[in-house]
């Protein structure tokens, strides 16, 4: 019997690998797993001891996948997700009902993972879904309104911290954009954090633009994006086939990173809560 053989991945070094690959450094992962730095540090060095492979780079930032941390990064969230739905098998079935606002900045695959995982492993619950801006999310969490909720924007204290996401210029891929003339912006038409991101980004980086497009709805601001009709900023997961990314090399200033929390009411119940919460972890994830 070779090692390879004899290895046995144990599942709390791999949950431990995960939390640190999204949240980028060690201190806001300890917070997560409720551990000191220097155990997760260890549980790090064990799990690259085990497997003979260095799965993080340190630096000053904080910690980045090497190329085999990002090999075994899927690996790893297949392997937690399926001894999660195993133990779902053994316990009683959920009942009720619990009301979820979900950021319209999630691209549709996400959103229909979350639903549908959700009422698959779980079909006593009835989902009541809304889908929109994040801005008034907090508040409709505190009157009653919603049970939860996922924030999106700049980093805030408030929740469970879910991932974090660049934030990219996109156009058509066949847009030809002139350095001489005004960007032709696409930009939500609402009071939050994205209406004036890219609007500020350019003022900063003194660059001309016009405002080509106005939209409430994040789909839109995606649609005049792959018409070719206006340049947007939008989540990178976001960006599909018909786009580009455009970035410094072609004038366009860098972005500030958009982060996701998870924000749960004082009276829905820990079960449906925790049920829900880890069905948004694992569409976001996979």
């Amino acid at each position: 019997m070779n090692k390879n053989e004899r290895l046995l991945l144990n599942t709390e070094l791999l949950k431990t690998f995960v939390c640190i690959a999204d949240c980028g450094n060690l201190t806001t992962a300890a917070g997560h797993l409720c551990r000191t730095q220097s155990a997760i540090s260890v549980q790090v060095r064990k799990l690259e001891t085990d497997l003979n492979v260095s799965l993080f780079r340190r630096n000053s930032r904080g910690m980045t996948l090497t190329e085999d941390g990002n090999k075994l990064l899927p690996k790893a969230r297949s392997i937690l997700k399926d001894i999660r739905q195993a133990s779902v098998l053994f316990k009683a079935p959920l009942t009720g009902s619990i009301r979820i606002g979900i950021p319209d900045d999630f691209n549709d695959i996400i959103l229909k993972r979350i639903l549908t995982d959700f009422s698959r492993i779980h079909p006593g619950v009835n989902v009541i879904a809304t889908s929109g801006c994040t801005s008034g999310y907090s508040a409709a969490v505190s009157n009653g309104e919603l049970d939860m909720a996922v924030l999106s924007g700049p980093k805030s204290d408030e929740g469970e911290l879910l991932d974090k996401e660049k934030i990219v210029w996109a156009a058509k891929k066949s847009m030809r954009i002139d350095d001489k003339l005004p960007v032709p912006l696409a930009i939500l038409d609402r009071s939050c954090w994205w209406h004036n991101l890219s609007a500020t980004a350019l003022n900063s980086a003194e660059r001309d633009y016009t405002v080509a497009f106005l939209s409430s709805s994040f789909a839109s601001i995606q649609s005049a994006i792959r018409a070719g009709f206006a340049v947007g900023v939008i989540p990178a997961s976001c960006v599909c086939s018909k786009m580009s990314v455009l970035t410094e090399v072609n004038g366009f200033p860098k972005l500030p990173i958009s982060y996701r929390s998870i924000l749960r009411g004082v009276d829905v119940p820990d079960d449906l809560a925790s049920a829900m919460t880890q069905a948004i972890k694992d569409a976001r994830l996979q």
